[in-house]
């Protein structure tokens, strides 16, 4: 799978996008952000955006893809993660302040017919059986020191399935890779 590089400023700018759009839907205040047209911007890609505040999970939404700009659908995940995220009450003006953002940038998926083909640290998991579906970004099982086994289980788990449901022939598995980058990689490059 061939991973998607956007440069510091474009990185820079999705990051402004998407805090100036939670602002916005807050009524508060903000900085315009300007985006040139650069072709990672442009590009139709699939992304999510996860909030973090005081370390926990605020808010993450997401889609695979998209027919409209990064740039416009980081702005969407954005605002979807703080509002209708449905684990969690819509964002406050207060807590703005306290959260930080990170972007995942997906590569298309791509089925898998072997869980060989995973790679832990590389690749997001898709897990579908009937009307069930569960998704994790790659990072989910970097953070928590996941083997792939584990990151199986747990995918299968948040779609509402058994956790050994990958092992059954009836269930699609899926991977994807995923550029992320958050406000405080941002910040420590300068």
């Amino acid at each position: 799978m061939e991973e998607k590089r956007l440069n510091r400023e474009e990185r820079r700018t999705l990051l402004g996008l998407a805090r100036s759009a939670i602002a916005k839907k807050l009524k508060l205040d903000h900085q315009a952000v300007e985006v040139k047209s650069t072709p990672g911007l442009s590009s139709k890609s699939g992304a999510f955006v996860s909030l973090h505040r005081r370390g926990s999970l605020r808010g993450c939404i997401g889609t695979f893809s998209s027919e409209t700009p990064l740039s416009n659908t980081v702005e969407d995940m954005a605002r979807a993660a703080a509002f209708d995220d449905p684990r969690f009450p819509p964002m406050s003006e207060e807590e703005l302040p306290e959260v930080n953002l990170e972007i995942s940038v997906l590569t298309p998926m791509r089925r898998v017919q072997s869980i060989e083909e995973i790679e832990v640290g590389r690749h997001g998991i898709y897990i579908a059986q009937g009307a069930y579906r569960g998704v994790l970004l790659p990072q989910v099982a970097t953070e928590n020191n996941w083997n792939r086994d584990t990151f199986l289980k747990h995918t299968c788990l948040k779609a509402g399935l058994k956790e050994d449901c990958w092992r059954d022939e009836k269930t699609e598995i899926h991977i994807f890779s995923a550029e992320v980058f958050g406000e405080d990689d941002i910040e420590k490059s300068g």
